[in-house]
């Protein structure tokens, strides 16, 4: 078998709908948009539109808001880092920071930093490095003997 040999399976490839190709076409003439009005014609974006009456998303009040400066952390949990050092991706010896993690596959972006939290059971002695934790992930941690510098706690205490 050659690269130029391969292809799909029969039927796999639906072929485009051609409009407005001919009456014989089956969608000649009106090209499946019916006839007259306003969406039969080319240029038209009604999506909300409600005939005049008050649209839903006017009627109904606005509520909350979103905060711009929220920051987005990834969440990673004390036995997802247990299993990868288990696995021998992570080296329970060195630091264990946000590269060591991705290099290690626990986490594959990061948004604003690496969150810790506590789901599972740890049994490593762990260097931590992160932008944030929960209390009882970091008290799961240094009953097991390892120690969290938080990073975001460091920064907001330089500004």
């Amino acid at each position: 078998m050659k690269l130029n040999e391969i292809s799909d399976n029969e039927g796999a490839i639906k072929d485009r709908k051609r409009v407005g190709r001919g009456i014989g076409s089956g969608t000649g003439k009106t090209g499946g948009r019916g006839v007259k009005g306003q969406k039969s014609r080319s240029g038209v974006a009604i999506n909300g539109f409600e005939g005049g009456q008050m649209p839903i998303y006017r009627r109904l009040p606005k509520r909350g808001f979103t905060n711009i400066f929220a920051k987005s952390f990834t969440v990673v949990s004390v036995g997802r880092i247990q299993a990868a050092v288990d696995a021998k991706k992570l080296d329970a010896k060195k630091t264990v920071d946000v590269a060591a993690l991705i290099e290690a596959g626990v986490v594959r972006r990061v948004k604003d930093g690496v969150r810790i939290l506590a789901d599972g059971e740890v049994s490593a002695k762990l260097t931590l490095e992160v932008a944030g934790a929960s209390k009882s992930a970091i008290e799961k941690i240094e009953k097991a003997g390892g120690t969290v510098k938080l990073l975001v706690a460091a920064k907001e205490a330089a500004e």
